[in-house]
């Protein structure tokens, strides 16, 4: 049966999500202030559940995840089949929550916190084994939390409402196969960094230089709206996966005015950031490529 009173299906799906910090977000894709985030302890977001359900009937969708690193991998936009499998092959969720009518979310909770890179690792390929939403698939992605309507547009019914978020179960038990999945995953995890490491050096470009893109070419691109930022890092994700040297993009990446940036130290702060931003982008991307082998 799932819990109808709003209440008791937020202080039942956070208790079962494990985590003492929680990051709210509210979203309305009409507002100009369209993700309004916040971070609560679990006691302040039951005292907070009149003002969240004032901004969801204001149009806000209401989101949840742990805050920081944690135990937990959702797996998004699955069917009730895809819930049954899930318990028939040992990953019984810790939280299900039905998020538009036949439409569910599921967080699995591994029994043990794990570092970033591989909690997204581990979603990409939970995502993958059970056809999960793919997009949702990383360490830190929000879902939905129960008790509140979904104000998609989509899901309005003829008579003007939403429906609501339904929680349906909420053990906050580990899976379980948890025990063996984190030992198939970790070493995976492992031999992916070892190709990464092996097959991942850096390209030698040589003659075939003249063939890549320019940093000019992506600045001009009108997809980044001349949003410098933007282009900097999509550059920065081109050049490291084409082997050009950090040495290299910095110096191109610092080719424009940064003087709004602040000062020199402020400048090199910035150049730091991206190309901090663009490793952490390849080594994810490559990591995943590896992990289908």
């Amino acid at each position: 049966m799932a819990t109808k009173n709003t209440d008791e299906a937020v202080r039942l799906q956070a208790s079962a999500m494990h985590s003492e910090v929680f990051e709210i977000g509210l979203f309305d894709p009409n507002s100009s202030r369209q993700l309004l985030p916040r971070v609560w302890d679990r006691e302040t977001l039951l005292r907070s559940i009149p003002w969240l359900r004032l901004k969801n009937g204001r149009g806000r969708n209401i989101y949840i995840r742990p805050s920081g690193e944690h135990r937990l991998t959702l797996l998004d936009d699955i069917g009730w089949r895809t819930v049954g499998r899930l318990k028939e092959e040992g990953f019984e969720p810790a939280v299900i929550v039905e998020t538009s009518p036949g439409n569910f979310q599921a967080w699995l909770n591994h029994g043990d916190v794990l570092p970033k890179e591989l909690s997204t690792f581990a979603a990409r390929h939970l995502a993958r084994r059970f056809l999960g939403d793919p997009a949702s698939a990383d360490w830190r992605h929000y879902g939905r939390l129960a008790g509140f309507t979904n104000r998609k547009e989509r899901y309005r019914r003829e008579n003007g409402l939403f429906p609501f978020v339904l929680l349906h179960e909420a053990s906050g038990l580990p899976y379980r196969r948890a025990p063996e999945f984190l030992a198939e995953i970790e070493e995976r995890f492992k031999e992916a960094k070892r190709r990464m490491i092996s097959e991942n050096h850096p390209r030698h470009f040589g003659n075939s230089h003249f063939s890549l893109k320019t940093i000019e070419d992506f600045r001009h691109r009108s997809v980044y709206g001349g949003d410098h930022t933007r282009s900097d890092l999509a550059y920065a994700v081109y050049g490291l996966a084409h082997g050009i040297p950090e040495s290299t993009l910095r110096q191109q990446l610092a080719s424009r005015d940064l003087s709004h940036k602040g000062n020199a130290k402020r400048q090199q702060e910035y150049l730091d950031r991206t190309l901090l931003k663009a490793r952490t982008r390849v080594r994810e991307v490559h990591l995943v490529a590896t992990g289908c082998r």
